[in-house]
């Protein structure tokens, strides 16, 4: 199981989708999802959040992301398909946070979510993230102008920190001026060393 995280305007889900491609060109079997989930828990999380916040929101998420894997990220898994997964814990800890829950909170609630067998971090210059939102739209109150996301840039550096503290493998990649298929690719090479497809294996970037 792979996951992708990173500040809106960084290029998870173009990545997510890139990244299944290219594995699929491999002879890989890839399934890609996205969290909060597509079901009906995962669309309230996701489209409510001016109704739900703080600790309510916090807790719909972890119960979407419980549900998320027992129906879908882990029979995939088990089932031989390399599950790429758009947003996952790393998500709670910068996201929720901002909205003023508790870290230690965030993790005790998430605590029984399996872990990834890698976890992707990417990254961006705030200004360029902003921007890249500013065009396509904020659809949510997390994302309002450059100084929320340069608190998320920051929140997420910490947060690939402590994911690597609690045992996580992770990669960070700056988007800021690399083309999505270069990312793509780089993150495919290191998801084929794992599972011993030939190619070079990534180090953090």
């Amino acid at each position: 199981m792979i996951t992708l995280d990173g500040p809106k305007g960084a290029g998870k889900s173009t990545t997510a989708r890139n990244v299944g491609r290219d594995l699929e060109r491999r002879g890989l079997a890839v399934h890609v999802t996205t969290q909060p989930s597509r079901n009906q828990l995962g669309e309230i999380a996701r489209s409510k959040t001016d109704t739900y916040r703080g600790l309510t929101l916090a807790c719909l998420v972890a119960a979407d992301r419980y549900h998320h894997l027992a129906h879908e990220l882990r029979p995939r898994r088990d089932a031989g398909e390399i599950v790429i997964c758009d947003r996952y814990v790393a998500s709670s800890f910068v996201l929720q946070q901002m909205d003023g829950v508790p870290l230690d909170f965030v993790e005790a609630i998430n605590a029984h979510a399996d872990l990834p067998d890698l976890a992707v971090i990417l990254t961006a210059d705030p200004t360029i993230a902003a921007a890249r939102i500013a065009r396509r739209g904020s659809h949510d109150r997390f994302h309002t102008d450059v100084s929320t996301s340069a608190r998320e840039v920051e929140l997420y550096s910490k947060a690939a920190k402590r994911l690597a503290e609690l045992g996580h493998e992770v990669v960070t990649l700056d988007t800021t001026g690399a083309m999505p298929d270069q990312i793509a690719r780089r993150i495919g090479d290191h998801i084929a060393a794992l599972v011993d497809v030939p190619g070079p294996r990534l180090g953090s970037a």
